[in-house]
């Protein structure tokens, strides 16, 4: 599968040559072992995988007695794996390097060393368990990966020029008409319901089974949860709680995490390291209440106030109708064609976080009511900033509508108040590209352009 963070990796071995080393993180099945191992057959004369999930005890041995002489260190890890490394040719990986903090520690010593150039793998980076007691790296820069964006997904499907064209037509601010809109919007039905992690979507293209892509869902769903009552110690009970009410929360009006529903005393001082861990797997995406749209969005964001996405919408599909799967396959049938009688706002706001997060947005919504009235009430789905900045308004507000007539009227009230800092309105739905002046209306594949 041809994935848009390999150019990453090749622009990072010419810059580095050698000077640093590149973890990849993400989420559990988003590809990570696949790319960094095609990179390796493909831009290196040889290469040395070694899986902390499978290293025995006389490798992890290796780490912590031979450092000091580089030479026996070397002699010893070939004899275990039966490889010879050509110098300054050789790519040296550490798959799932949590699982084996030691390793990661070692690599300012082999860096420095310079004989190979080195790669890690690994997730649960930040944790206290995975870093404690160890000095971590200066000579290691971290790239994430994500599940695949919907141009991969394109790709994927062998649909390579379709994207070129949404571009070419976002850039002119041009609708693509109405049979090459319908087209658009199939494929990112089609999207919504699959979601973008490899294995689900090498399973869908293989054997055309809705029935075998919501399996291979159900196995990482049960990978996750597996991960937490493993890996998240004395948090694990909150996680979990929290993981398992993400689709109600989506579900209510505005998508913010009520803690209420998981206790009556629940405070966020309670739940915050949960959230985090969630966070930190690259399972969720958080979106913050940013209380001034200003630039620095991050100086004005408001912890307390939060919403918790799915980091991929085909899993927030399957986690959502936990129905069994045969129920799941009509349920997946029905959205891919526009008619399950089911609140879509959630999976389409969740669509459109996912596709700002691969693109490299940090998430902010904003909300303000007075009780006294509502006429200054406001919501805002999502704030996110220009790419270059201008003296002002480089804040950019996003309202997601998933349904195919809808009011714009708290949209236009934040405008108006706050219209020194904001600059292009946009609204994101489901209908095809329309610019009316004072707001841009963008059909919803059209967001990775933002």
């Amino acid at each position: 599968m041809r994935r848009k963070i390999y150019e990453k990796l090749v622009e990072w071995k010419s810059r580095s040559q050698g000077k640093t080393a590149l973890m990849i993180e993400g989420a559990r099945r988003v590809g990570k072992s696949w790319i960094v191992q095609e990179f390796a057959r493909r831009e290196y004369a040889d290469y040395l995988l070694i899986d902390f999930s499978l290293a025995n005890e006389t490798v992890r041995r290796i780490f912590m007695d031979d450092l000091m002489d580089l030479k026996v260190f070397f002699r010893k890890l070939f004899a275990m794996y039966s490889k010879s490394l050509p110098v300054r040719n050789s790519l040296v990986i550490f798959d799932e390097v949590q699982l084996f903090p030691r390793a990661r520690e070692a690599v300012k010593h082999l860096v420095a060393d310079g004989r190979y150039d080195y790669m890690e793998t690994g997730s649960l980076l930040s944790i206290r368990e995975n870093t404690e007691g160890i000095l971590l790296p200066s000579e290691e820069e971290r790239l994430t990966m994500h599940p695949m964006d919907f141009e991969e997904f394109l790709w994927c499907m062998d649909e390579t020029a379709l994207m070129d064209y949404i571009r070419s037509c976002h850039h002119d601010r041009s609708p693509l008409g109405q049979g090459l809109h319908r087209k658009a919007m199939d494929f990112l039905r089609e999207y919504l319901v699959l979601g973008g992690m490899p294995q689900v979507l090498a399973k869908y293209k293989k054997t055309s089974d809705l029935r075998d892509a919501e399996i291979e869902k159900r196995t990482i769903l049960r990978l996750y949860r597996d991960d937490v009552a493993r890996h998240a110690g004395k948090y694990a009970l909150k996680v979990a709680s929290v993981f398992d009410d993400i689709p109600a929360q989506l579900k209510s009006h505005n998508r913010v995490f009520h803690l209420s529903s998981l206790g009556k005393n629940a405070r966020m001082r309670d739940y915050g390291d949960a959230f985090f861990w969630l966070d930190d797997a690259k399972i969720v995406n958080l979106c913050y209440n940013a209380t001034e749209p200003n630039l620095g969005l991050r100086l004005n964001r408001d912890k307390s106030v939060l919403k918790c996405y799915m980091g991929d919408t085909g899993l927030l599909l399957s986690l959502a109708f936990d129905e069994n799967e045969t129920a799941m396959q009509e349920i997946n049938r029905r959205l891919l064609f526009g008619n399950l009688a089911v609140n879509q706002g959630m999976l389409f706001e969740n669509l459109v976080v996912q596709m700002l997060v691969a693109s490299g947005h940090k998430l902010y919504f904003f909300t303000q009511s007075n009780p006294a009235t509502q006429k200054e009430k406001m919501e805002v789905d999502f704030l996110i900033s220009k790419s270059s900045l201008s003296q002002e308004r480089n804040i950019l507000p996003l309202e997601v509508k998933s349904s195919r007539s809808y009011s714009t009227l708290s949209l236009e009230r934040f405008q108006a108040r706050y219209s020194q800092f904001v600059g292009q309105c946009h609204v994101i739905h489901p209908k095809d590209l329309r610019d009316d002046g004072k707001i841009l209306r963008l059909p919803i594949y059209m967001v990775p352009l933002l």
